[in-house]
């Protein structure tokens, strides 16, 4: 037969409760930013043209670290490219200021 619950029972698992319950919210309160910039229409595609720094497992996919224009730049992709070969990527701009970089389809 379960025993009913006590006060001194609720305060000693309210710590564990409270922390989950937040960590719960705050990933529900990351999502929206990633539903309004997938929502958002795409204003332009650049063409631009990089250099592979190094290459980093993640995802199941390669993850490589590129320079342009001296700024550093991570993206995800299946293909395989030469570590310090010349590379064109897209630098993608949505119309709500999000900006994205990626390798052309």
């Amino acid at each position: 037969m379960p025993v009913p619950w006590t006060f001194a029972d609720v305060k000693r698992l309210a710590i564990g409760v409270i922390l989950i319950a937040s960590l719960f919210l705050a990933l529900l309160a990351l999502d929206p930013h990633k539903w309004t910039n997938d929502a958002s229409p795409i204003r332009s595609v650049e063409p631009i043209g990089a250099t592979v720094k190094s290459e980093h497992w993640g995802k199941g996919q390669s993850v490589y670290m590129l320079f342009e224009d001296g700024s550093s730049v991570f993206i995800d992709d299946d293909r395989p490219h030469l570590i310090g070969a010349r590379v064109a990527i897209e630098r993608v701009t949505r119309d709500n200021g999000f900006v994205f970089y990626g390798f052309p389809e």
